[in-house]
């Protein structure tokens, strides 16, 4: 392939993000008949899970031969100043449920700053994407194509914790036993909100103020920390680290809101507390 016919990072994504949603569609339309297998840390997987995330990688991979990936279900491949991380079905708990609130994720890594990000929602027919310093979006997809892109913003800061409007994830009544400690506080004082998408995506839209999630991975992670931080948000772990961030991970519309959720969650553990 002539270098002047490669596509760009950021549509190179774009084009894989949509070949894996058309192969996840297929899944889902007889989710009910997949066989569900566990992990060794007890999350659910599916062969829908490794076959988009199989797809994603060959055509990332096809185009970009020399750079590495890691995803959640084939692992790593290569080593290069560039990675591709992908996550194939990220909500495989609402998935298999035929929840419509699933989706692909695909980032891109450059010296260790993620650059481009993606995340599909096949099932709701629309993609949200960033590339770093060219802003946030959230389109439609329609006939396998990206159409009407729209510039995403977060919303103004809610000046305290307490009328945050906030997402937990997974949903709450879906968070594992060993995680509940930690979010209970901080449900207690914030307004928990429902959510169509990804809670981060709607921080992103300033839909939301906050978005915290348990139990997650770099691939969980990459792709919505850009959209956010891209629209001007703030994305981090539960002690504030940057990116990668494995455990828990929170999203905000401004440090403020990030830093007074840090300082609630887990709090029922913390030594001096019953």
């Amino acid at each position: 392939m002539d270098a002047r016919d490669l596509p760009g990072d950021l549509d190179l994504a774009l084009a894989a993000a949509l070949s894996g949603a058309a192969l996840g569609l297929r899944y889902f339309a007889h989710v009910r008949d997949l066989a569900r297998d566990h992990k060794l840390d007890g999350s659910v997987v599916t062969e829908a899970d490794l076959a988009v995330e199989e797809r994603v990688r060959a055509v990332l991979l096809a185009a970009r031969p020399d750079d590495a990936f890691l995803g959640e279900e084939t692992g790593a491949l290569g080593s290069s100043g560039r990675r591709w991380i992908l996550d194939g079905i990220d909500g495989t708990l609402v998935f298999v449920e035929g929840d419509d609130r699933w989706q692909t994720l695909i980032a891109l890594e450059e010296g260790g700053e993620v650059t481009v990000g993606v995340a599909i929602l096949p099932a709701q027919g629309q993609v949200w994407y960033a590339a770093r310093g060219r802003g946030a979006y959230v389109a439609d997809v329609v006939d396998g194509h990206v159409t009407g892109a729209r510039r995403l913003r977060v919303g103004a800061p809610p000046g305290s914790l307490g009328p945050a409007r906030t997402a937990v994830l997974p949903p709450l009544a879906m968070v594992a036993a060993r995680y509940r400690a930690e979010v209970e506080p901080l449900v207690e004082v914030v307004e928990v909100a429902e959510w169509r998408v990804h809670g981060a995506l709607l921080v992103a839209a300033g839909e939301l103020d906050l978005a915290v999630q348990v139990g997650g991975k770099v691939w969980d992670y990459a792709p919505l920390s850009l959209i956010v931080t891209e629209a001007g948000g703030v994305f981090g772990g539960d002690h504030g680290q940057p990116h990668p961030v494995t455990g828990t991970g929170l999203f905000a519309v401004d440090e403020a809101t990030a830093e007074a959720a840090r300082g609630v969650l887990g709090k029922s553990r913390r030594p001096g507390n019953v």
